[in-house]
């Protein structure tokens, strides 16, 4: 009777090894199946928030409001409008004043695009803080 029990275990063990390395590969399988869709929805919702931000302006003003510089969300500068009264104040200081009004829209710019990434992190069930890196 012990010889058929060793015989009955060899057996199962013959077969159950198999069937448990198939389904340990099955769900590799699936597991990388659901990474493979996970990037391509990470993928097309970060391309819809490049477009989105490509779309929207930014406003950026030196102080006294006397120079506006306008940049896209990705940082592209889109025009520069100048008053009189900035004119007036001569070429150096006018370049101020355009650096101040540019660097305005530009970090205005930055801090929506580490927005928006932080909501599709979050939105996709990343953990927060994720786009910090683009400090």
């Amino acid at each position: 009777m012990a010889y058929l029990e060793v015989e009955k275990k060899k057996i199962m063990t013959k077969t159950t090894i198999p069937q448990r390395l198939a389904g340990i590969l099955g769900n590799m399988q699936n597991l990388y199946e659901t990474v493979k869709k996970a990037q391509m929805v990470v993928q097309v919702e970060a391309v819809r928030v490049q477009k989105e931000l490509a779309a929207a302006e930014f406003d950026g003003y030196c102080e006294d409001e006397l120079v506006k510089a306008t940049l896209s969300g990705n940082q592209q500068p889109l025009r520069i409008e100048i008053t009189e009264a900035a004119m007036e104040l001569g070429a150096e200081k006018l370049s101020l004043l355009i650096n101040e009004a540019y660097n305005d829209a530009h970090q205005k710019s930055v801090q929506a695009m580490k927005e928006r990434m932080n909501n599709l992190a979050q939105s996709l069930g990343m953990p927060q803080g994720l786009g910090d890196g683009l400090k």
